[in-house]
C-alpha cells in the first residue's frame, strides 16, 4: 500500500498547471483568445454598444479586430461594425475627434458629454479613450486631471462603463516618466476597481510570455539588447507561421503582432464587461505572501463551480519579479491522470489569488488540481458531486 501511495503522489506531482488575470485589469495575461468562451463573445455582441475615441496609436485595437474574424475561421463570431448590425459588435469608432491629450488634456471629456447627451446615442453603455503620445510628457497633475475627469463622467453617467487606458511605450524604460505615469493610472484603477486596458503592458510581452519591459521597448516593439536594437514582434513573426500563429493586419506605428495581441485583449475586455468571469481575481493587491501555497478549494464537494485559492511569493530581494511576474501553472486532472482543464499558464505578480473552476461539462467524481511554479509543485484533491 505504501508503495502504491508513493507512486500515486509522484505521478500527480509531475504535472504542471496554468492561470489567468484579474478581470478588470486587461493586460498581457488577457491575450489568449482561446480562453474566451463563444457564449461570452456572443453575450458581448448582444449587450454592448461601445464608443471608442482615439487617434493613430489607438487604432491598433480596431485594425487588429477588423482582421481577427478571418484569422479565426471566418465564422462571423468576432465581427464588429461601426453601428448596429446583426451578428456584430456595435463599436462607434472615432466616436468624436481627438484623444486623451489632443487637442488638449480636457476637451475629450467635454466631447464625451456632448455625445452622451445626444439622444441618438442613448444606447451607448461603454466608453473608452486612448492616448497617443501625451502620456509620455504628462505630469502627476496631468494624470490626476485625467483620473478626475473620468471619475466625474462615471458619477454623471452611472449606467455606463468607462474604460481607462495606459499610454503606449516610448523607449524611456522603467525609470522614465511614462512608466511612472502609467503606474499612477494602474494604481488608481486597482485601488478603485476600474476597468483598465493596459496598452503599455501588452507591448512588454511576446505571446510566449517573454518580458521586454526592462529593455526600453517602444510601441513599435523595438527594444535594446545590450546596445543592439531589435524588434520582438518581428522576431516572433519570423519564427512562426503567418495565418496560423499570427495574422497580417494594419498596425499604426508598429507590427501586426502588436495589433493581434491588442485585438485578443479587446475581446477579453468586452466579454468581461458583459459579465464573463475569466477565472482569476487578485484578492489583495498590497499583501505579498512569504510562501507559495495552494489552498483547499471551496466549496468541496462542489457542483459545478468551486474556487481555488493560492498564494505566490517573491524571491528575497528579487524586485524584477514584481515587474516581470512569475511563471505559474494550474491544471486539473481526473482520477486516471488525464488533464481535464488548463486553468492558466501565465506570468503573474506575487500576491494572493483565487481562481474559479467550472466543472459543468465533467462527470461526478474525484479530481486533482496542481499548482506549479519554478521547482515548486503542490497537488490537492476535490470532489465533484452532481
Amino acid at each position: 500500500m505504501k508503495s502504491l501511495l508513493q507512486t500515486f503522489f509522484i505521478f500527480f506531482t509531475l504535472f504542471s498547471i496554468s492561470i489567468f488575470a484579474q478581470q478588470k485589469i486587461i493586460n498581457h495575461n488577457c491575450t489568449d483568445i482561446s480562453q474566451i468562451p463563444e457564449s461570452a463573445i456572443i453575450q458581448a455582441k448582444e449587450q454592448l454598444h461601445i464608443a471608442y475615441g482615439h487617434t493613430s496609436h489607438g487604432s491598433q485595437i480596431t485594425t487588429g479586430m477588423s482582421s481577427l474574424d478571418n484569422f479565426m475561421g471566418g465564422t462571423g463570431l468576432y465581427n464588429w461594425h461601426d453601428g448596429i448590425e446583426d451578428g456584430s459588435l456595435d463599436l462607434d469608432d472615432y466616436f468624436v475627434s481627438g484623444d486623451l491629450g489632443n487637442p488638449d488634456r480636457t476637451t475629450w471629456a467635454e466631447r464625451t458629454r456632448e455625445y452622451l447627451n445626444n439622444s441618438n446615442n442613448s444606447d451607448v453603455n461603454v466608453v473608452m479613450w486612448s492616448w497617443c503620445g501625451q502620456a509620455s510628457s504628462a505630469t502627476i497633475e496631468d494624470i490626476n486631471t485625467y483620473l478626475n475627469l473620468m471619475t466625474e463622467l462615471e458619477n454623471n453617467y452611472p449606467g455606463l462603463t468607462f474604460v481607462y487606458m495606459t499610454g503606449h511605450l516610448d523607449g524611456s524604460g522603467l525609470d522614465g516618466n511614462l512608466h511612472l505615469r502609467n503606474e499612477q493610472i494602474r494604481n488608481f484603477c486597482k485601488a478603485n476597481n476600474k476597468y483598465l486596458f493596459d496598452f503599455a503592458d501588452i507591448e512588454c510581452y511576446d505571446p510566449d510570455g517573454n518580458y521586454y519591459g526592462d529593455k526600453n521597448p517602444t510601441d513599435a516593439c523595438n527594444y535594446n539588447d545590450n546596445g543592439t536594437s531589435r524588434n520582438w514582434a518581428v522576431e516572433w513573426q519570423d519564427n512562426h507561421t503567418e495565418g496560423v500563429d499570427w495574422y497580417n493586419c494594419s498596425s499604426a506605428h508598429s507590427e501586426p503582432l502588436n495589433a493581434n495581441q491588442k485585438a485578443y485583449a479587446a475581446w477579453w475586455l468586452w466579454a468581461s464587461i458583459a459579465g464573463w468571469e475569466s477565472g482569476v481575481a487578485n484578492v489583495d493587491y498590497h499583501s505579498i505572501p512569504i510562501n507559495i501555497e495552494l489552498a483547499n478549494n471551496y466549496p468541496n464537494p462542489f457542483n459545478p463551480i468551486t474556487i481555488i485559492p493560492f498564494s505566490i511569493s517573491a524571491t528575497n530581494d528579487n524586485q524584477s519579479e514584481f515587474a516581470q511576474g512569475i511563471n505559474v501553472s494550474i491544471k486539473v486532472y481526473n482520477i486516471l491522470g488525464s488533464e481535464v482543464a488548463n486553468l492558466l499558464h501565465e506570468r503573474i505578480n506575487p500576491g494572493k489569488y483565487e481562481i474559479k473552476f467550472d466543472a459543468g461539462s465533467l462527470s461526478s467524481g474525484i479530481y486533482y488540481y496542481t499548482l506549479t511554479t519554478g521547482n515548486f509543485t503542490q497537488t490537492k484533491r476535490m470532489i465533484l458531486m452532481k
